[in-house]
């Protein structure tokens, strides 16, 4: 499945999520910055609230893709124990550091003069423009759990297969209409995949309001 651009992507993704739609417990959460268009689509079809969630992985220094934890807003710190214990406190701490003072920037960024992001009693659900590895969408599962959504969804257009299975064993469920074997990268799936840009992701979610 090829598709045209992230916002055909949402169109797709929203028709498989017609269930959560007119529902006031349901909020869409675009993963920044790909994701936001998407889920700007699936919001609009759904009836339901945009907002955007910032995640910040913490890469282990000399792998950043293994992650060792996440950082979310609020200060909600998802941690994986087996991985930090092989690291030195020193190591920890530079990370945490510089990941949440990226997390702090780009809230203000994306944010505004939005209120915090509270899911206590929501259905979350949590949309990426693909999966390569799915690192990020798995720690935006936890961060959205650690901020108290009841149920968290995953919707993406399109996933490596091998990632794939590991979101769907952390989110509640996971929506996704494309897991090739040929896959490589999330962009060889869109005829257009330019860069989301940081106005572009404030325009969305200011439009939602």
């Amino acid at each position: 499945m090829i598709f045209t651009d992230r916002a055909q992507a949402g169109d797709v993704l929203a028709a498989s999520l017609s269930g959560y739609a007119n529902r006031d417990d349901v909020i869409v959460l675009g993963l920044v910055r790909g994701g936001v268009p998407v889920a700007a689509r699936i919001a609009a079809a759904l009836k339901a609230p945009l907002d955007v969630l910032v995640v910040r992985k913490l890469g282990v220094p000399w792998s950043p893709e293994v992650a060792f934890g996440a950082l979310g807003p609020g200060g909600v710190r998802v941690r994986n124990d087996d991985v930090e214990r092989r690291l030195s406190p020193r190591d920890v701490d530079a990370v945490v550091e510089r990941e949440a003072a990226e997390l702090v920037r780009r809230e203000r960024r994306y944010r505004g003069d939005r209120p915090p992001l509270h899911l206590t009693g929501r259905v979350a659900i949590v949309v990426d423009d693909g999966l390569a590895t799915g690192a990020t969408a798995r720690a935006a599962v936890a961060v959205a759990r650690g901020l108290g959504a009841v149920e968290v969804v995953v919707a993406v257009p399109v996933a490596a297969p091998d990632s794939l299975q590991l979101v769907r064993a952390t989110a509640d469920r996971v929506v996704c209409p494309s897991a090739p074997v040929s896959f490589m990268a999330v962009s060889q799936f869109y005829r257009e995949f330019p860069q989301t840009s940081d106005a572009e992701v404030v325009t969305l979610l200011s439009s939602s309001t």
